[in-house]
């Protein structure tokens, strides 16, 4: 093991250890979730785009002001009570099953829910990364962790797709609040850790008044959508995210009501998704060493983007494995992008800033999200299942295009923001950081949505 290895920092193991489990019941809830409502309940089109507009319309309702509550908040207690949160919810579904009582209401209110435990959870995660491994190992650090959510894209999807069919939808789920307890239970180990990089801000003299928290949001939202370079990433994932969701919601009723097939199949699909980001974390980092992040994420929009149009082509025999093919492409672009993106993003920020940053990108890609649910269902009702399919594969082929355009093409590396300076606006509080899972534990993400 290098001296410099992440594997080195107890901390690290101890959350790698937990998002493995968090990854687990994810992705298994992925799939049984909506099979729950569409299976069990004979939902339709409108009411599983509902189901996940539900999942994260949180995002749009306080994920903003998430980013200035996070930054004044100890992330080790808003990680473990995020997912004790998500394990009571989910447990609750099996329990009402079992006795006689569950209901689409209950569904929708528990996405709803969980959507608001997931903002604070994936905030958080996302803020103490740079703090725990030091800005130089970002890379290699969210490599390894969207490598671990890709694995549980590939094992957990699939698993899932097998247990609805052995053990039914709902008590599948209990394996989701299983993973979730465990995963709480785990980060109790963490301990705080100081941060790596040496803070070079300067001292200030007396107390510095705190902005109040629409100050804050601002700031945030002038420090994405002021850069050219982080602008263009935003809008980049929002628009990956907005068509995979086009896509995904209307999978369950497509496999299920129209080509039926087994839950099984619909987990393997979703899977192969898990299999491109998977490959797509391992290429970014020798890919980018060699050209540069900006012409790594761009040509790779180029060169695999446009195969989101294959997914649209999706039905019965050959067509089946020539969407998935497009949806393998498609997914390890993704698997490049979260990395890469993920890393430029947080080198850009200065640290307290990060709660606020990440903040500002989860609204709007989970916000995407959310509008991608409700737009599928929709158009689903009223056009179709394959018209939406195409419009949804249309956003993908093209997401590329605002980093392909923007600054950040030309450049092997954006500058950095020094990782202890200040922004012109916000106080200084210094804390040390505490280890925490990290990106987007994806937590209700899709195999192709971007972090």
């Amino acid at each position: 093991m290098r001296p410099d290895s992440l594997w080195r920092i107890p901390d690290f193991r101890v959350l790698f250890a937990a998002t493995a489990l968090t990854q687990l019941g994810t992705n298994v809830g992925y799939v049984a979730v909506p099979l729950v409502a569409v299976a069990a309940l004979d939902a339709g089109p409108g009411q599983a785009g509902l189901l996940a507009t539900l999942s994260t319309l949180a995002f749009l309702l306080i994920g903003l002001p998430a980013g200035a509550w996070v930054d004044r908040m100890r992330h080790r207690r808003v990680l473990i009570v995020a997912d004790l949160v998500k394990a009571a919810l989910y447990a609750s579904v099996p329990l009402a099953w079992w006795f006689g009582g569950l209901s689409l209401g209950q569904l929708y209110a528990v996405a709803l829910l969980t959507g608001g435990a997931t903002v604070f959870f994936d905030v958080s995660a996302q803020s103490v990364l740079p703090g725990l491994v030091g800005r130089e190992h970002l890379v290699d650090a969210n490599a390894a962790v969207v490598g671990l959510m890709a694995v549980g894209n590939v094992a957990g999807r699939g698993a899932g797709g097998m247990l609805v069919q052995l053990l039914t939808a709902p008590l599948a789920i209990a394996v989701t609040a299983l993973s979730h307890l465990g995963s709480a239970l785990r980060l109790t180990a963490l301990r705080r850790t100081p941060a790596p990089a040496t803070d070079s801000a300067p001292a200030t003299v007396g107390p510095t008044p705190t902005p109040g928290l629409g100050a804050q949001i601002a700031e945030g939202l002038r420090h994405v959508l002021g850069a050219p370079e982080l602008r263009a990433l935003a809008v980049t994932a929002a628009l990956n995210n907005l068509g995979s969701q086009l896509v995904n919601t209307l999978l369950p009723v497509l496999f299920v009501q129209e080509l039926h097939l087994p839950a099984g199949a619909l987990g393997l699909f979703w899977a192969v998704g898990g299999v491109g980001i998977l490959f797509g974390s391992r290429c970014a980092r020798p890919i980018s060493a060699r050209l540069g992040d900006g012409r790594t994420l761009a040509l790779a929009g180029l060169c695999l983007a446009p195969a989101g149009l294959l997914v649209s082509l999706i039905g019965g025999g050959p067509w089946l494995f020539l969407a998935g093919a497009g949806w393998l492409l498609v997914s390890l672009k993704t698997g490049m992008d979260n990395v890469l993106g993920v890393s430029l993003r947080q080198r850009m920020t200065p640290d307290p800033l990060l709660g606020r940053m990440n903040a500002t990108f989860r609204f709007l890609l989970f916000g995407a999200l959310a509008v991608g649910s409700a737009v599928s269902g929709l158009f689903g009702e009223l056009l179709g299942l394959h018209a939406t399919l195409w419009l949804g594969g249309a956003v993908l082929a093209t997401a590329f295009l605002p980093v392909y355009l923007s600054p950040l093409r030309p450049r092997r590396r954006p500058a950095e923001a020094p990782a202890g300076a200040r922004p012109a606006t916000s106080p200084d509080r210094r804390r040390a950081p505490v280890a925490s899972p990290v990106p987007d534990s994806g937590a209700d993400e899709g195999c192709a949505r971007a972090s």
